[in-house]
């Protein structure tokens, strides 16, 4: 049966086809089905007499079980053997890394288009950002007497920046990360104190526990988000839009992170001008001894 390649693209999958045939083949027809489904890509690149060596049979069995297959021979298996892998590694590239960059792209292309990402997210955030909400924030930052901020995964690198730098300026605050350590830090918080999340989507069951012990407590709960209307956006107290939604894809993520990291340092030096004199202080006394168990190795460099 003769088949050009347009048709090709919109029939069975060659390894949906061997697996409906695996009940009815045996012998040497089996061995050749299953050195296929072991390492399709391979067999998709590969010769007749190589697939014959793996099988331990002859070349005339591959080409029978081929036409068994509807296919006029092993090239036109093996071609479509090539075709499937490749689109299967274009959906989980697609998938994961997005489509702003391909596997082909050159080194100058894959930074241009990560620096774009990076400036788009800087743009969206200084459109979008509340900076009403941000002085409220920064405000109650300063008088509480406890700070504590939660980040997981992927959230937790701008989380943890955020926690040294505040940390650094004198600002009693704490980082969890974790459903024990959330739940607990929350409970320590009161009235005047501060619970922010940050979460590129807003959605972490950990994190709306956290804030919901958190507000108990009488805390401001508060959110840095690419999704404000998320289930956790809908129950703090001031919800910080960055600007870039959350995407389907690594590339959008890191746009995503690059305006949460953004907000995260406006949030920072917002509460850095409120409180000068702690800044004077330490360029002029130098860092006082802390426990180690809070610090290990924060002041190791100065961050600037």
């Amino acid at each position: 049966m003769s088949r050009d390649s347009d048709s090709m693209m919109d029939e069975a999958s060659p390894l949906e086809l061997l697996r409906s045939a695996l009940p009815g083949l045996t012998g040497a027809k089996l061995r050749v089905a299953e050195v296929v489904l072991r390492d399709p890509a391979v067999v998709g690149r590969s010769s007749i007499t190589w697939l014959a060596g793996e099988a331990h049979t002859s070349p005339a069995t591959i080409t029978r079980l081929s036409t068994a297959l509807g296919f006029d021979g092993f090239p036109e298996l093996r071609a479509a053997l090539a075709r499937e892998h490749g689109r299967g590694v274009q959906a989980g590239w697609e998938r994961d890394i997005g489509s702003a960059i391909t596997p082909d792209d050159p080194a100058d292309k894959v930074l241009s288009t990560l620096a774009a990402n990076q400036f788009s997210a800087a743009r969206n955030a200084m459109a979008s950002v509340d900076l009403d909400a941000m002085a409220r924030v920064a405000d109650r930052i300063v008088s509480a007497q406890r700070v504590q901020l939660f980040g997981e995964w992927g959230d937790a690198p701008p989380a943890h920046e955020l926690y040294l730098r505040l940390f650094r300026i004198g600002i009693p605050v704490w980082y969890d990360e974790g459903a024990y350590f959330a739940q607990v830090g929350a409970s320590l918080l009161g009235p005047g104190d501060v619970a922010l999340v940050i979460s590129r989507s807003g959605e972490s069951p950990i994190a709306t526990k956290f804030v919901q012990v958190a507000r108990e407590h009488g805390a401001m709960t508060a959110l840095i988000t690419g999704n404000p209307k998320s289930s956790i956006g809908t129950e703090v107290d001031e919800p910080l839009h960055t600007g870039t939604g959350v995407g389907g894809s690594w590339t959008d993520y890191f746009a995503g992170r690059s305006s949460d990291s953004l907000v995260g340092a406006l949030l920072w030096a917002l509460v850095a001008q409120r409180v000068p004199d702690r800044i004077y202080d330490r360029m002029n006394q130098g860092d006082a001894p802390v426990p180690r168990n809070r610090t290990q190795g924060i002041f190791d460099s100065p961050m600037h």
